[in-house]
């Protein structure tokens, strides 16, 4: 029971020692660094933003310690490619497989009316309105613009990997650079 109590009384001690508001600082910065991982998978959490501004707030709360202007550059550029990347894998998956002006239409207005019938929506709403579109206004067979929308959803899987990959440089470069 010796041991309990000393490891009690390391605690209170270490606890003692620690600054709260550098404590706080941290705790608030890891939060939101990981709901901004958790945002780069979940959809209408914009997660990379929010880990580019646990980055930024975190040097604006400690300046003697935070990131470099090095780092902030590095994290700026990070996220305008995870936000070049979300918009464009989609199309470019579409592009690729053979869709139309109108599929690639279809698939932006697709993705605006299923960002009102969350979560699903978020995938189907592309999809359908990308089918929809090559179908209706293109005039294409079902064949190519099925082909075209697989096009799509492998575009979107592929937007959905490298937003997750460029999100955990992000955080990388938070805590690289401010430790």
């Amino acid at each position: 029971m010796e041991w309990f109590s000393d490891s009690w009384e390391w605690i209170v001690q270490t606890f003692n020692t620690v600054p709260f508001e550098v404590l706080g600082i941290w705790l608030l910065t890891c939060c939101l660094l990981l709901v901004g991982l958790i945002g780069s998978v979940v959809p209408l959490l914009p997660g990379p933003f929010l880990i580019f501004i646990a980055g930024i707030l975190h040097t604006v709360l400690r300046p003697n310690a935070g990131m470099s202007w090095q780092g902030i550059t590095i994290l700026s550029l990070l996220l305008v490619a995870s936000y070049v990347v979300d918009m464009a894998a989609g199309a470019m998956g579409a592009r690729w497989f053979g869709a139309s002006r109108w599929g690639i239409a279809g698939v932006f207005v697709g993705g605006l009316v299923g960002l009102f019938f969350a979560p699903l929506g978020f995938v189907v709403g592309p999809l359908a309105g990308g089918l929809a579109f090559e179908l209706i206004f293109a005039k294409k067979r079902i064949a190519p613009a099925v082909k075209s929308t697989w096009g799509t959803l492998l575009g979107t899987g592929v937007g959905f990997v490298l937003r997750l990959g460029l999100s955990v440089g992000m955080i990388a470069t938070v805590l690289v650079d401010t430790l």
